[in-house]
């Protein structure tokens, strides 16, 4: 792998290249020809148009295929704003750009310095020298926006209602704004109190409704297996709850809130009053269909995380006094395991009772100092709600009856968000 600096300059294999940018960011690319202009707007590849010939935007990578590029192109500069328009780049983490080949691996990597007031870095250029392709690191900075770029590259910006001025056409900040406003009024009426966007959320769901889109499919997961809780987590926002909102069809915020409203299941968030911040994207679709993403979220607080695993042990008191047992009471060094066997599944992206390594339950237990010499574990993915785990864990065979197992006499609970799943859940019990 070449790390370069600035300036430097390496030669990339034949074939379709991975150009990606981890991070609350807007990644973007211009291809131009020899003089260093674009031949018209639909060589900007960005987030309201994530394709042109050769080239493919999709969450927080661009596929570049040099050989499919339209004729006469001959550089294809990769441009990184905020996803947040106008937030200084300074106050954002450095962005670092990977390029990866068609087997996946790395081949080069730049980490320009940490830009100060500027709102938009070109990272870096393909260009082709010969039959050949090569990367230049650039790491030049924008104070003006990314319709001072792409007016720079010669790509018609309207200031005023074009999907290719800054901010995207209807804008990032405009649709979420006006989703909010929407979201609020029903809110108002239903007595539960307002939301807020949050900048991180908007990016995770503007990343995810350009994957869906690219791929015509809506979907939790790519099919790279990214998931939408994936992107989620790149941008730092820790969920103690959340939903989601997959939708295709409707052209704008009205018509998706619209649409929204209709389902008693699909309007549920819009008067959940555990819900305090929102996100929400939008992307065209080469069928003409847009594609919709929308986050309903609740950050991850200790307190947060402390009542939601009282909620699940008061449930699981609730089914045991039901069926004429004594109530399991809460014990710490449980739920110390319970919430580590929790954490990792959403750190290392995998669900089952044996860790990678081979820990068990009762392994977890005894390295947490739990003295119980029975121990049983139930795990589950996907659920929402302390009530739609132990609804779930109930319907279960083999889950009920650890619930409902005499013998136990304490319980831990762990909880967290991300992976694939979204939520994991794990009720450890000991005798």
């Amino acid at each position: 792998m070449n790390d370069l600096v600035a300036g430097g300059n390496a030669t990339l294999p034949d074939g379709a290249l991975a150009l990606r940018v981890p991070g609350p960011f807007d990644l973007s690319v211009i291809v131009t020809g020899e003089a260093g202009k674009v031949a018209g707007d639909g060589d900007f590849v960005f987030y309201n148009q994530p394709f042109a010939p050769g080239a493919r935007l999709a969450g927080d990578t661009v596929t570049v295929d040099p050989r499919g590029l339209r004729a006469g192109a001959a550089r294809v500069t990769v441009v990184v704003s905020p996803a947040d328009p106008g937030t200084p780049l300074g106050s954002l983490p450095p962005p670092v750009l990977t390029v990866a080949g068609g087997g996946g691996a790395v081949l080069v990597r730049f980490a320009p310095p940490r830009p100060g007031h500027e709102t938009v870095l070109l990272l870096a250029e393909l260009y082709r020298r010969g039959e050949a392709w090569k990367i230049r690191a650039l790491g030049q900075g924008y104070a003006d926006g990314l319709a001072g770029v792409a007016r720079d590259f010669g790509v018609e910006v309207t200031e005023e209602g074009s999907e290719t001025h800054e901010g995207h056409g209807h804008g990032p900040d405009a649709t979420a704004e006006e989703f909010a406003a929407l979201v609020n009024a029903e809110r108002s009426a239903a007595g539960v109190p307002s939301v807020t966007v949050d900048h991180r959320l908007v990016s995770a769901a503007r990343a995810h409704a350009a994957d869906m889109a690219a791929h015509g499919r809506l979907a939790a997961e790519s099919p790279d297996g990214t998931s939408l809780y994936h992107r989620i987590a790149v941008t730092g926002y820790r969920c103690l709850t959340v939903t989601e909102h997959l939708v295709s069809g409707p052209r704008t915020p009205a018509e998706f809130v619209a649409y929204c409203l209709a389902g008693s299941e699909r309007a549920l968030p819009f008067r959940d009053p555990a819900v305090a911040h929102v996100g929400v994207g939008h992307a065209p679709a080469p069928s003409g269909d847009t594609y919709w993403t929308a986050v309903w979220a609740a950050p991850m607080t200790t307190a947060g995380l402390a009542r939601l695993a009282a909620e699940v042990t008061a449930l699981t008191n609730a089914e045991r006094a039901a069926a004429g047992l004594r109530p399991l009471a809460a014990d710490p060094r449980l739920a110390v395991a319970a919430q580590a066997h929790s954490d990792d599944m959403v750190a290392r992206d995998f669900y089952a009772h044996t860790s990678p390594e081979g820990r068990e339950p009762w392994d977890r237990a005894r390295a947490a100092g739990c003295p119980h010499p029975g121990i049983g574990e139930n795990i589950a993915c996907g659920q929402r709600s302390a009530a739609e785990v132990v609804r779930g864990w109930m319907n279960s065979p083999g889950h009920r009856a650890n619930i409902l197992k005499p013998d136990f006499a304490h319980i831990g609970v762990g909880y967290a968000t991300g992976s694939s799943a979204g939520t994991y859940w794990t009720q450890l019990f000991g005798t």
